[in-house]
């Protein structure tokens, strides 16, 4: 990818005025290599078509072209909004100075020459970038109202780069407008949140901002909600999953999800009898983890992977007495590894004490791989040669089978024969 400045200097010696623009521009002056890169320029789309025969329209109807990944877009105004997602009508602009206004953070309308250096600032972003702050450029209630979903990113910048939400920004968002957006794009949103290395704080300005209750009500609940001091010293479920989320730093989705969603059973299944207990919050939260993900429109994938690590995450006590059957085939889960780093952060997270998730590494380095996943020592063909009729015998006769070799009780293929004729022969009973 083209980091622009080839782009601007083609278009600059074409006569337009060319400029990098928004979070390109903001990574470089806090010292971050961008993601991507964006041009604004004075030329038309046509006009670029013409200096970049290559060049992809991804966005002809608001003047945006891709030229060798780079997103080059022609200054432009923007009509109403009348969907809170895009503009009715675009019109395009000769100067940088009326696109700046169009845009949505100050932080983010930056103007930069890549060759000379030079920067155009139009909105105060530069003494924001420096003092830390996110502010909407001009009205708020404005900018929110063009796209609602301006909301979730001024707090995925301010939890991403650590810095604060401008007063009048914050009290400017509309938790309900936030209903006008699509789940899918909610949901990228706050997944970027829960995995840009901030989430903690993301967390924090949801809830400061509305918007938790909103979208997450089932997180909200868990404000308040009491564990047993001797387990969890530091606090209630809310604090506990924050402290998670501090430690998480830059994680994969479903990790990052199996950590907010991991205790979203408690609020509904806490009781007091001999302490507080959350007796099946792991079974229940699996499930609250699929509606809640669900509504989101996640995709099918994640929610069996979240799935997972909810309803798995209080499996760690019973290792060291699991049978060695039982406990191979744990450690061999397609996603135990973040299972592990899971618990990992919940033992981190509560009372600090990391001897099963020990316990388990330990496991997983001195257990080789044929021991985790042997050789099937005979197969169902075996089984039907002795007689058996197809069938669900066949394949219980099989997970038998593989449970004595997993317990290191039949380790050939003879012993492994003779094992399943004594079954086959053994009397059943009626």
């Amino acid at each position: 990818m083209d980091d622009g400045s080839e782009i601007t200097s083609a278009l600059r010696a074409a006569g337009y005025s060319a400029w990098l623009v928004g979070g390109c521009v903001r990574d470089l002056l806090l010292g971050v290599p961008p993601k991507d890169y964006d041009v604004a320029t004075s030329a038309r789309p046509a006009d670029i078509a013409r200096l970049f025969p290559h060049a992809i329209p991804v966005g002809a109807h608001f003047g945006v072209m891709l030229v060798d990944g780079v997103e080059v877009a022609t200054y432009r105004t923007d009509g109403a909004y009348a969907d809170g997602r895009r503009p009715e009508s675009i019109q395009y602009e000769t100067n940088p100075a009326a696109d700046a206004q169009r845009r949505d953070f100050t932080i983010n309308g930056l103007f930069l020459n890549p060759v000379t250096g030079e920067i155009l600032d139009f909105v105060n972003g530069r003494a924001d970038l420096a003092a830390g702050i996110i502010r909407a450029i001009g009205d708020p209630v404005a900018r929110f109202a063009e796209d609602h979903l301006r909301m979730l990113r001024a707090v995925r910048f301010a939890a991403r780069l650590n810095f604060q939400l401008d007063p009048a920004t914050l009290a400017a968002v509309d938790p309900i407008a936030i209903r006008k957006i699509s789940a899918e794009r909610v949901f990228a949103e706050l997944t970027r949140i829960l995995t840009d290395g901030n989430a903690h704080r993301g967390l924090e300005l949801l809830d400061q901002s509305g918007l938790l209750a909103e979208l997450l009500p089932e997180i909200k609940a868990m404000q308040g909600v009491a564990q047993p001091p001797e387990y969890h010293p530091e606090g209630d479920v809310w604090v506990h999953t924050l402290g998670m989320l501090k430690l998480l730093g830059s994680a994969e989705p479903a990790l990052a999800w199996g950590v907010l969603l991991h205790d979203v059973g408690k609020p509904v299944t806490q009781t007091f009898s001999d302490r507080i207990r959350f007796n099946g919050h792991d079974r229940v939260g699996s499930e609250m983890a699929r509606v809640i993900l669900s509504r989101l429109r996640a995709s099918s994938d994640l929610i069996e992977h979240v799935q997972y690590l909810v309803a798995d995450h209080m499996r760690f006590p019973e290792l060291p007495k699991m049978k060695p059957s039982t406990l191979k085939r744990f450690l061999r889960a397609e996603h135990f590894r973040s299972l592990l780093a899971l618990h990992r952060l919940d033992c981190l997270g509560g009372g600090g004490r990391l001897g099963t998730y020990e316990f388990a590494q330990h496991q997983l380095a001195n257990l080789a791989p044929d021991e985790l996943r042997p050789v099937p020592l005979a197969t169902g063909r075996d089984v039907l040669a002795l007689g058996v009729p197809a069938g669900p015998r066949v394949g219980s006769l099989i997970r038998s089978l593989e449970e004595a070799q997993l317990n290191g009780e039949l380790s050939t293929r003879d012993e492994a024969l003779a094992w399943l004729t004594q079954q086959v022969s053994a009397p059943t009973s009626t």
